[in-house]
């Protein structure tokens, strides 16, 4: 399944579609404020268990990263001091992944993990997706390789190899083909891991 969303003005009823396809279990492809992205329900275990199968990403060993609607959201998974949360106020919503520790009240199949990432991309879809969810979302660039390919960033192209993998494909317009910058904020000085889109401020 596809369908195209303005971010201007999102579609009320697609995005209730696509909340009920995450509800479900399902997977959906989105676009985000860099690459496009694949994600699920946090609290769908199959479903998480999906997105690293289709990523070819252990689990339990690899970096997973949350999609949240804005910054409460976020200190309800993870923990975050005073200085970090200025850090994350001045940039969020934006083309970035923090690092953060996270707290007991990630789901249970997150529980053997000390870190998780955290999202809020400039990018309407999504955040109104999230927000209408009521829960964060599970989510992993569609990037397979190194190298981001023309795959990444047109929807139509995406939709062509994606449509009959996930459960939904969002149509959202072209993507960027430059990743989030990634800033671990785990100890006391925020480091930039690597630099993307997003310029630290």
């Amino acid at each position: 399944m596809f369908f195209k969303i303005y971010q201007d003005n999102p579609n009320e009823k697609y995005i209730a579609k696509a909340v009920e396809i995450l509800k479900n279990g399902g997977l959906v492809i989105y676009p985000t404020d860099t690459v496009y992205a694949v994600g699920c329900d946090i609290f769908q275990p199959r479903a998480v268990e999906k997105v690293c199968k289709f990523k070819n990403i252990d689990v339990k060993k690899s970096q997973l990263s949350l999609i949240c609607y804005d910054l409460s959201d976020i200190s309800s998974y993870a923990k975050v001091s005073n200085n970090v949360f200025k850090l994350l106020k001045r940039n969020f919503p934006g083309a970035f992944t923090f690092i953060l520790n996270g707290s007991h009240n990630l789901p249970k199949h997150f529980k053997n993990r000390k870190t998780i990432g955290i999202r809020i991309p400039n990018n309407n879809i999504i955040l109104q997706i999230v927000k209408e969810l009521g829960n964060p979302i599970f989510t992993t660039s569609v990037k397979i390789a190194d190298e981001i390919s023309e795959y990444e960033t047109d929807p139509e192209l995406l939709i062509e190899k994606y449509e009959d993998t996930v459960d939904l494909v969002i149509d959202g317009g072209f993507g960027d083909n430059t990743p989030s910058t990634i800033v671990d904020c785990t100890d006391d000085e925020p480091i930039i891991v690597r630099q993307g889109k997003g310029n630290l401020m």
